[in-house]
């Protein structure tokens, strides 16, 4: 092999391409990346089994070829090295790199040991396109909900399906669950997308990112990001019927500025994180003030009591994880929010007041 890149585009592939390779695997090979031309182009690849990122970048090809060379070394050394033009050149299972006045020459593996890289065949696929932003957006929102419970590998994935002739994505980890819609089609989609895989996602995308592509089949998913392909493992499982779980009504309703509300829970926060694991707060809502109230207690601190005006349909009081309310707040864009329970027990719905796509649910601790 031999050829001659940028630096620019070298490194960008590398920075997308090296988080994939695992340096904790009890087989080496995965902490390497696949250098191989492919006519005019030269593909960058890693996998860790689970995931297979790769990207094609323009490169002037004088021979062909292939090797693999150790992820952190090679990305460490092309991010360092000024822009410009850079040859590599592959001797003995070698590859001599030169730009400038810099030179160096890394020890690699032949690329026949590295996996195969995983296919996905358009033909027999489910396709759906998203505009970048959008993908982005709706990921977002439900992938923190996703659980990191290893022992419920099904909750440790975002399950996009389809139902009703609308596709939506959900995650869960049992305490809250939060759900989007993403498009109205009638598409017949039920799989289950490690969460890693979907930052993994997010991660690739950048500004010139305009559409994702994406295809699924029984046990695989692909997501093309403008020259970036990322194939992962589907999680084997069925995910839980969640939908007999979503409350239909609630008597008690709250309209709330988002700002607000979410200035009263940092503040509640504060106080919460240091009483304990679950980060309990006390919600009230009044209708005879027009105001929320959110309180905290930490018996080695002191306690907080937070209020802001809103409107409300019936008074009520709830115990909830600030925590979660907090990053539920946080990935809504709504200027207002609607949040609604029924009871201490019951389900908690926050959603935009604007915007019926989307609803975060949180179960209540007891108070």
């Amino acid at each position: 092999m031999e050829i001659t890149v940028t630096q620019e585009n070298l490194n960008k592939a590398l920075n997308i391409v090296g988080r994939v390779a695992s340096s904790k695997s009890q087989l080496p090979i995965l902490s390497n990346i696949l250098l191989r031309t492919d006519n005019n182009r030269l593909l960058v690849a890693a996998t860790n089994l689970e995931i297979a990122t790769t990207q094609h970048i323009g490169a002037k090809v004088v021979k062909q070829g292939a090797i693999t060379i150790p992820a952190r070394l090679l990305t460490d050394f092309i991010s360092n090295i000024p822009k410009g033009s850079v040859s590599l050149k592959l001797k003995n299972n070698n590859i001599e790199i030169e730009s400038g006045d810099f030179k160096s020459t890394i020890n690699g593996v032949v690329a026949d040991e590295f996996p195969e890289l995983p296919t996905i065949s358009e033909d027999t696929s489910v396709h759906q396109t998203m505009p970048a932003d959008e993908f982005k957006k709706a990921v977002a929102k439900t992938v923190i909900a996703a659980s990191n419970d290893s022992t419920r590998p099904a909750l440790t994935g975002v399950y996009w399906h389809s139902f009703e002739k609308k596709v939506f994505i959900t995650a869960t980890d049992g305490y809250r669950l939060a759900e989007t819609k993403i498009a109205s089609k009638d598409l017949d989609i039920a799989a289950i997308i490690p969460a890693i895989t979907l930052q993994e996602v997010l991660r690739t995308i950048d500004d010139d990112s305009k559409e994702i592509d994406i295809l699924f089949d029984d046990t695989q998913v692909r997501f093309l990001v403008g020259e970036t392909e990322i194939i992962s493992r589907l999680i084997d499982g069925k995910y839980p019927d969640y939908r007999q779980l979503l409350p239909k009504s609630n008597t008690t309703k709250v309209d709330i500025n988002r700002d607000d509300f979410l200035r009263i829970t940092k503040l509640a926060g504060l106080f919460a994180k240091e009483s304990g694991s679950s980060g309990g707060v006390t919600l009230t809502a009044d209708k005879e003030k027009s105001n929320l109230s959110i309180h905290s207690i930490a018996s080695q601190l002191g306690e907080n009591t937070s209020v802001a005006s809103a409107k409300i349909t019936e008074d009520g009081k709830i115990t909830l994880n600030s925590r979660y309310i907090h990053e539920a707040l946080s990935v809504i864009d709504s200027d207002d929010i609607e949040f609604s329970f029924s009871g201490k027990l019951a389900p908690t719905v926050i959603k935009g007041a604007d915007d019926d796509s989307y609803n975060h649910i949180i179960m209540p601790l007891k108070s």
